[in-house]
């Protein structure tokens, strides 16, 4: 059996979090396609300032 390379575990390991994640929300009810797992999840910062802008 070959090496993985550290790219390669990483690839898989962001797979399986995105994976886990939009399973996550279709426990919560929210609705998820496919296509969901293949757009990039917002940064942590981009997330914050949204929610500086607009707070509850």
């Amino acid at each position: 059996m070959s090496e993985l390379t550290f790219q390669q575990k990483q690839d898989y390991y962001d797979k399986v979090r995105r994976s886990n994640y939009l399973a996550s929300l279709r426990l919560e009810g929210f609705d998820t396609t496919r296509a969901d797992a293949e757009k990039p999840l917002p940064t942590r910062e981009s997330v914050l300032e949204k929610y500086r802008q607009n707070p509850r």
